[in-house]
């Protein structure tokens, strides 16, 4: 289970299997940054197509802090263009920011991935010597287009030198989707979809975003002694986290970090 951190008055999420290895990273909350209202505080990311946005200085200088909480302050942070997919870029050399894709993976300890999220799923694996990290992102679309697997084929690591940790994300009970939806989950996952239909005529039902990736992960090969994870909720809990649908576009970004062991 993850575990509540703080650190220089930033309070992150942090998972036991990753800090036994030796791993940096962090599984942000809404606390500890200097961003404004909606954005209040730690907003590591704008949200797109909306007239209200925060101060760019302002959410490079919660990356900043962040990243020196988890003692990553002088490495250099990748991400990504996220865009529900499935694709994986490798942070390597002279690779650009910003290509399109929902999943990283490194080998070079002078970095830092970055994935953003504000109900989606962020997922963070590492080998167990720290040598190799990835970070995903999967709302409902990533989960479906296999974004952590591909994520685990680019590790080039066996299942079993692998480490995962499942960040917050948007809970079973408040992730409700039409049926077009929950019929891509009962596609994807035939023995036992993660699901539950209302039974009415709306054909609408929730998904249950963290059991589909951990199922995933236990598909791939993993155990569950090799997986951390939590029950946090970004929509219930709004004291700790921002959430998209809860705030109906006009909020912030949490962010999850993961670096390589450099010893």
């Amino acid at each position: 289970m993850l575990v509540r951190r703080q650190n220089h008055g930033v309070t992150f999420y942090a998972s036991p299997l990753l800090e036994r290895a030796g791993i940096p990273h962090a599984f942000s909350t809404r606390l500890g940054g200097i961003s404004e209202t909606p954005f209040d505080s730690m907003n590591l990311g704008n949200p797109s197509g909306c007239d209200v946005q925060d101060d760019d200085a302002k959410i490079s200088q919660n990356y900043r802090l962040l990243q020196a909480a988890i003692g990553c302050g002088d490495r250099e942070r990748f991400w990504v263009h996220q865009v529900h997919g499935g694709d994986v870029v490798l942070a390597a050399g002279n690779a650009p920011l910003g290509q399109k894709a929902d999943a990283i993976v490194t080998t070079e300890p002078g970095r830092v991935l970055a994935i953003r999220v504000a109900d989606c799923v962020s997922i963070l694996l590492a080998t167990r010597n720290g040598r190799t990290v990835a970070g995903v992102h999967a709302g409902w679309r990533g989960v479906i287009a296999g974004a952590l697997a591909n994520a685990i084929t680019a590790m080039n690591a066996a299942p079993a030198e692998l480490l995962a940790a499942i960040g917050p994300c948007i809970g079973f009970e408040s992730f409700e989707v039409g049926p077009e939806v929950l019929a891509e989950f009962e596609r994807a996952f035939p023995d036992h979809p993660p699901i539950a239909r209302y039974g009415d005529a709306t054909g609408k039902g929730t998904v249950d975003l963290p059991a589909a990736v951990r199922r995933q992960l236990l598909s791939i090969g993993l155990t569950d002694s090799q997986i951390d994870s939590t029950d946090r909720c970004t929509y219930r809990n709004q004291d700790e986290f921002f959430s998209h649908r809860r705030d109906r576009g006009i909020t912030g970004r949490m962010a999850a970090l993961i670096a390589c062991r450099k010893s």
